[in-house]
């Protein structure tokens, strides 16, 4: 199939190809894995979706079967797998190891093309954005593989060309994986002093020279002597699970202007911002509806995200996962909310287990907390609010660092494999 003929779909996600490559449907050029088999193993072969890293083809683990109830596919060395479920997550991997796989994985037995140069071409932005397109379902989407994938065109070049593109890929690609691993571990860094300076500031306060006491608690230590140490419920004035209106009530829903926040609304910042819904007065006035003033503190206690602190910017209210914190006239709420961020990696250790991690709003209560005078609490929430706002900036930069070069990565991907970057001998000389 010459690059003229390509249908109007296919074009929109590359265009001609160089003189000497060719397309041929993927199902030419590749065999299907269908070896399926209900055997259980103590073997470290297996492989689900969350096995493999996203965008990178990465292998972050390995499991057994002994738990799988479902029958598995078998591949072998060499093959390129492809995870067809929820194709925007990006998840390939050319394997190096006979195992098996989930059924949501594709193992594709390369035959008319290389493997490592398949491994590249599905990780191509063109291939996983026409899946993306194609893939149906709305929770869960997905491509097919007789229908859909097996149709994809693939840019074939010559056989050197597929080796020389796969070395220099395999070199480059990893060059950028080694240098978005370095600005990730500088982000844990910059996680890990944030929480550090937080800790010391709402424990020891601002004065390195202030004489301390013990607090009789473990993760607070010693405390200025001035300070007080006492349970959380002495410092609010309210504390109290919140409330989900009857969605049977769709008017409850409809044209709202009270923030309302579930535990996904965390970003990890000292504020919440966006809510999970605005929910019209009228579940307020019919008492469907619990509603906090503005700087009350929204405490998560249950589930995957359990522990997480923010404090709100206006009235507003939260579902039952969530118990807020109204607090008193001494207590500065900004102060509490910078002191309750300590919690956060506590809370979950303490949190009694059913089918989920919970802690009740009696159990809240009664977390210990230092509490210095509340103008010493205003001048500590000041120099936090300036120090979290550096570290803040500093992340920013990185996490753009990251982005950048994840795109160059797949851009770099692109152009190889669609023989937009010519790469011949000269390119990977060293490595041949």
């Amino acid at each position: 199939m010459v690059a003229a003929e390509i249908d109007k779909k296919q074009e929109t996600f590359f265009s001609e190809l160089p003189v000497g490559w060719r397309y041929d449907r993927l199902k030419d050029i590749v065999s299907l894995r269908n070896d399926k088999t209900s055997d259980k193993s103590s073997e470290q072969n297996y492989l689900e979706l969350e096995d493999i890293e996203q965008g990178t083809g990465n292998l972050l683990s390995k499991k057994n079967t002994l738990d799988v109830e479902s029958a598995v596919i078998r591949f072998k060395k060499g093959d390129v797998l492809f995870g067809k479920l929820r194709p925007y997550l990006e998840k390939y991997y050319y394997a190096d190891f006979d195992g098996k796989c989930t059924g949501e994985i594709l193992a594709f037995y390369p035959r008319g093309i290389q493997g490592h140069f398949l491994r590249y071409c599905v990780a191509a932005p063109w291939f996983i954005g026409r899946c993306n397109a194609l893939a149906y379902g709305a929770k869960m989407p997905r491509v097919n593989w007789p229908k859909q994938l097996a149709l994809f065109d693939i840019p074939i070049p010559s056989n050197s060309e597929q080796q020389c593109i796969a070395i220099y890929l395999d070199k480059t690609c990893a060059a950028i994986d080694k240098a978005i691993e370095a600005k990730q571990k500088q982000l844990e860094t910059l996680d890990a002093l944030r929480k550090s300076i937080i800790h010391k500031a709402v424990t020891r306060g601002l004065d390195d020279s202030l004489e301390l006491k013990g607090s009789g608690v473990e993760w607070l230590g010693r405390i200025p002597k001035h300070w007080d140490c006492q349970h959380l419920k002495r410092a609010c004035s309210r504390i109290q699970t919140g409330s989900t209106p009857p969605t049977a009530n769709t008017e409850y829903y409809v044209d709202g202007t009270i923030p309302w926040y579930a535990p996904g609304c965390y970003d990890g910042g000292i504020y919440l911002q966006e809510p999970a819904k605005e929910i019209n007065e009228i579940a307020y006035f019919n008492n469907k509806l619990r509603l906090y003033p503005a700087h009350s503190i929204f405490i998560v206690g249950i589930g995957a995200t359990i522990g997480k602190v923010a404090m709100t910017r206006v009235e507003a209210s939260c579902n039952q996962q969530i118990t807020a914190l109204v607090c008193k006239s001494d207590v500065y709420a900004k102060y509490l909310t910078y002191h309750l961020k300590i919690f956060e990696s506590i809370i979950p250790r303490i949190a009694q287990f059913t089918t989920l991690p919970i802690i009740d709003q009696n159990k809240i209560g009664y977390l210990p907390i230092a509490l210095p005078p509340i103008k010493e609490q205003e001048q500590i929430a000041e120099f936090l609010d300036d120090k979290v706002a550096m570290n803040d900036r500093l992340e920013n930069n990185l996490v753009k660092q990251i982005s950048t070069l994840d795109q160059y990565r797949k851009s770099l991907i692109h152009e190889c494999v669609t023989g937009k970057r010519r790469i011949n001998e000269d390119d990977v000389r060293d490595q041949l």
